[in-house]
Parts: C-alpha cells; sequence; structure tokens
C-alpha cells in the first residue's frame, strides 16, 4: 500500500478546496470499496484520500414531484432500501442489489460506481437509459452531465482537477413507461460482468413510442443503442421488432476477448440479455411487474 493522507470533508466548499490542493493524486473518498483496493494495488497513483461521507448533501436521497436526487455517497442498500426508488426506478435497484455482496453494498455507492468508470460498471447503463445526470462541483462551479456523456475511457471519465460528483438525479418516469437492467455472470454473485443491459420503453397501447437501449462489458466505455431504440419507435410490439432490437446490440457490440468472455460471446448475450430485459421493461410499462 502507498502512503497514503486521509482528510474529512463536511462541506461540497470544503472538499473542492481540498481536492484541488491535492493536485493530480487527490481522490474523493466515497464508499471506497475500488478506489482504495487500485491505490493498495498500486494500481492508482494517490497519495490524499478526501472524505465525502460527512457532506449532509452527499449521504441524502430526495424525493420531489420531478424525480428523484440520490447523494454521491448514499450507499448502494439504501437506495434499494428505499420503496420509492424500487417502484419507479426498478432497474436502477436490481443493478444496485448486485455490486459486490451485502457487506460491499453498505458502503458502495453510486457515485463510486460511475466515477470508477469500468465498461463494465453494472449500474451505468442502468442510469443511462434512464436518462440520469450527474451533477459535479468543482473549482469552476457546478455543473451537470448526462450519464450517458460521463465516461470516456476505460477508467477515465469527465471530471477534471477538483471536481467530483455530488449527487445523481433520475427523472420522474412518465406513466405507461418501464424500465429493466440485466447481466450475466459465470457465478452467481460478486463477479463482474460478461455483459449487462439496461433497457426503458414508453407504450402507447402495443405501439413504442420511445425507447432507450444501453450496454456494458462490450465496448470500453457503457454505450447507447440507438438503432435497437429505431427497430422498435413507431412500431407495434412483436416479436420480430423485438428480435430486431436484440440484433441492434449484437451489432452495436464490439466486446474484446479476455478471461471473463469471448467476442462471439459477448456479442450472442448482448442480443439474448437485450431482448429478455426488453421484455421484462414492458410487462414493467403494461403495469404487469
Amino acid at each position: 500500500m502507498q502512503p497514503v493522507k486521509y482528510k474529512r470533508a463536511t462541506s461540497v466548499a470544503e472538499a473542492v478546496s481540498l481536492l484541488q490542493g491535492g493536485g493530480e493524486f487527490a481522490r474523493p473518498l466515497a464508499g471506497g470499496t475500488d478506489v482504495i483496493v487500485q491505490a493498495r494495488e498500486r494500481r492508482r497513483d494517490i497519495d490524499l484520500f478526501v472524505d465525502i461521507k460527512h457532506i449532509p448533501e452527499l449521504m441524502a436521497i430526495s424525493h420531489d414531484a420531478n424525480g428523484v436526487t440520490i447523494g454521491a455517497a448514499v450507499p448502494l442498500h439504501l437506495v434499494y432500501g428505499d420503496a420509492k426508488i424500487v417502484s419507479q426506478w426498478p432497474a436502477v435497484t436490481e443493478a444496485a442489489h448486485v455490486i459486490g455482496g451485502t457487506a460491499i453494498q453498505g458502503r458502495a455507492t453510486l457515485g463510486g460506481n460511475l466515477c470508477n468508470s469500468s465498461p463494465a460498471a453494472d449500474s451505468i447503463p442502468a442510469m443511462m437509459v434512464l436518462d440520469a445526470v450527474a451533477h459535479i462541483a468543482g473549482p469552476n462551479g457546478k455543473r451537470d452531465v448526462s450519464v450517458r456523456e460521463f465516461c470516456t475511457a476505460p477508467g477515465r471519465n469527465v471530471l477534471a482537477l477538483g471536481e467530483f460528483v455530488v449527487s445523481i438525479s433520475l427523472p420522474k418516469p412518465p406513466a405507461g413507461s418501464g424500465g429493466a437492467w440485466q447481466r450475466f455472470i459465470p457465478r452467481n454473485e460478486m463477479d463482474i460482468a460478461v455483459v449487462n443491459a439496461g433497457v426503458w420503453v414508453q407504450l402507447d397501447g402495443a405501439n413504442v413510442t420511445d425507447a432507450r437501449f444501453a450496454l456494458g462489458a462490450v465496448a470500453p466505455t457503457p454505450i447507447m443503442v440507438p438503432a435497437a431504440a429505431e427497430a422498435l419507435i413507431g412500431k407495434p410490439l412483436s416479436d420480430a421488432t423485438i428480435a430486431a432490437a436484440g440484433d441492434a446490440a449484437k451489432a452495436a457490440a464490439k466486446p474484446i476477448d479476455d478471461m471473463r468472455g469471448s467476442v462471439k460471446q459477448r456479442k450472442h448475450l448482448a442480443k439474448v440479455l437485450t431482448e429478455r430485459t426488453l421484455r421484462h421493461a414492458i410487462e414493467r410499462a403494461r403495469g404487469q411487474a
């Protein structure tokens, strides 16, 4: 383990000041389930942790007429333990339930999962299809970035020196819409996704009026699949249109071979998971699940 200093921030402004003063080797500490391991294994150079879990705004879940705002340091067990989030944004809670084990979920956060920016991150595709927005604070003030645009490369994102994610907002889903998320892993728990998929659909009777698809672990970053949405929007639902969305996801996947899966397997899973997740989202949009 490299020598690391620790400082505790009690306000957003103090955290920004500490991170800016610490320079390029300062990192915010929320759950720490990724970044502490990276520091211990010297996979990331860090000489200062700024603990942000003592900032009230980062530990709050706030519901209003527009949706929900989840503090970046709120542990996952409180996310999937919130009945309103489970009811209105089940795709996020499905992902939160499988990030690590129960002990990890007592510390890990949506903000940390986003900022770690792994191509295989479980929560990111779910947040992408739900139109989530990351609220960022830094030396130049505050700014908002769509989660869809947050990750820029494996382990890299849009955050500049001194910036950190304060919270993540999910807009209230309209009536007749539904979202879902699934993944495939080699083991039953505590493993990294071979592929994961998030889907959101808006229905008007039997027709799809809007849709969003995202995949993880099939590209350098989690990706949106607009071609899958195009296969559905404006058309009545059928096995053929659902299969077309799956085919579009398979075509969009540009995975690599590694110890967790081959290119062929991952492309196949992109289609299978997209179709399964889409069917589940349709059931929710119809109020059947």
